[in-house]
């Protein structure tokens, strides 16, 4: 076995943010106590426990390497054990195997992790991991955020919520093969000597690029919706009103105080709303308030019921309300604030 495993923890690890003139941050770690490894997987909002499973003999090394919206993890593990998040990370999570097996607690399913596929998480679904090592595997831990933006941009509408990946990526095909190019040249461009480390806006559009690829080739929620084209820049009338839509959207706003707002005529706001959004001008302020009723319901405050939730934004029909909104998020209403 490797020496890499046998050594005691080096390199301490500090988790900063990256900064535009120091874009790039790393640590590097190895070891055979399960605590500093907690400490090394962990970050500020989202601690990891590590935990021993028997009584052989376990050792780690870990590289990580993380800027802004990406990290990426080059772990090998030896022994059994068991990596368990205590609090949700918003962050996907697209793992990679050398060798080794090992299983993933996802959605209180088990999603086994062999070579040959690659694993995409969803972290705040995830609960832990099981090791039976020799385990080697890259890892890539990516804001949540950077999927949603891409959503909304491709769909021309707010993304909120799950993604839903189907878990296993067969890496033998043309775009898993892709994936795997994309992954190996950003964990080798991140290291010490990498041509990323000096370069934020390569690195920015190789983390973009792999997004892109793992939403138009693999199945996930979206899958089946169709694509808008980019929507023409809109005109100025059409800017005005969808910013007095945001400033007052939890207010009583009708067509006639919208086109005010515009400073054009009604008809002529809803033409230019047909044009260059594809839909009406009352219609785009019922897709902004149901993304508010749905940010409000996943705070999960049970004290208030859907009914008082749904009216505080302007939906006085209950029954229409809840349809909308399962045809909108894929559940209804009350499953939401279950969650």
């Amino acid at each position: 076995m490797s020496n890499r495993f046998l050594g005691h923890a080096k390199n301490s690890l500090v988790r900063n943010p990256a900064s535009p003139s120091e874009p790039v941050k790393g640590a590097a770690r190895s070891g055979v106590c399960p605590d500093e490894l907690s400490e090394m997987l962990s970050t500020p909002k989202s601690l990891m426990k590590v935990t021993v499973e028997s009584d052989a003999p376990i050792g780690y090394s870990c590289r990580l390497a993380f800027a802004e919206g990406i990290e990426v993890a080059d772990c090998s593990y030896r022994g059994a054990l068991t990596l368990r998040r205590e609090a949700p990370s918003d962050r996907m999570l697209v793992v990679l195997p050398r060798h080794g097996g090992a299983v993933f607690d996802y959605v209180g399913k088990p999603i086994e992790s062999v070579p040959g596929h690659a694993t995409i998480l969803e972290c705040e679904l995830t609960a832990g991991l099981r090791v039976s090592g020799p385990r080697h595997h890259l890892g890539l831990f990516i804001d949540k955020t950077i999927f949603t933006r891409h959503l909304t941009q491709m769909f021309d509408r707010t993304v909120t919520g799950t993604v839903d990946f189907f878990p296993q990526i067969d890496l033998s095909t043309g775009p898993g093969l892709a994936l795997m190019h994309v992954a190996e040249n950003l964990h080798s461009g991140l290291q010490e000597s990498g041509f990323l480390r000096q370069s934020p806006l390569a690195l920015a559009a190789l983390r973009d690029a792999l997004t892109c690829l793992l939403l138009e080739n693999f199945p996930h929620r979206y899958s089946d919706e169709p694509v808008h084209s980019i929507p023409l820049p809109a005109p100025r009338h059409v800017k005005r009103a969808i910013d007095f839509m945001h400033a007052h959207y939890a207010e009583p706003i009708s067509l006639d105080d919208l086109a005010v707002a515009a400073r054009v005529s009604s008809r002529t706001l809803q033409e230019g709303f047909r044009q260059f959004r594809s839909t009406t001008p009352m219609s785009y302020l019922k897709e902004i308030r149901l993304v508010a009723v749905h940010r409000e319901l996943l705070e999960g405050d049970y004290k208030r019921s859907v009914a008082s939730v749904a009216l505080k934004w302007g939906f006085t029909h209950v029954g229409r309300f809840a349809s909308e909104y399962r045809k909108r998020f894929g559940q209804l209403p009350s499953e939401t604030l279950k969650h």
